[in-house]
């Protein structure tokens, strides 16, 4: 049996982790700074979890379109929600505001290219390589 990771999954949790991270860290976690950590609107933090659902999100989009459904609107769309995260880094006073639609947007768009991989699942044209 072979192994696979669905990155799709690994998409969405990681889009999830970052809405969790965003929105209950400054609630649960506010001690932090008295222990001398600081993670909250912490600038190297926060870009590495954008740069990681960059990572993911992309490689599991491109995975899907060219293997599978040959469609770029989950791509669209994931590239919609990433322009918003980014945003959200530089309007911070709009944080909330950005981050709902990002997360939104992100998530929407590994949850269309899991069920256009799945409802074209081996229904391939002439380019695929497999």
């Amino acid at each position: 049996m072979k192994f696979r990771i669905n990155w799709d999954a690994v998409g969405i949790g990681a889009s999830a982790a970052c809405a969790i991270h965003c929105a209950l860290l400054p609630l649960v976690l506010n001690s932090l700074p008295l222990f001398g950590i600081n993670i909250i609107h912490n600038t190297l933090f926060e870009a590495g979890m954008i740069v990681l659902a960059l990572c993911i999100g992309s490689y599991s989009l491109y995975h899907g379109y060219k293997k599978h459904h040959h469609s770029f609107f989950p791509l669209m769309i994931f590239f919609t929600g990433f322009v918003f995260l980014v945003l959200k880094q530089f309007f911070v006073h709009y944080e909330t505001w950005l981050l709902i639609p990002a997360v939104a947007f992100i998530i929407t768009a590994h949850l269309l290219n899991f069920r256009f991989c799945r409802v074209h699942n081996h229904a391939h044209t002439d380019d695929c390589d497999h």
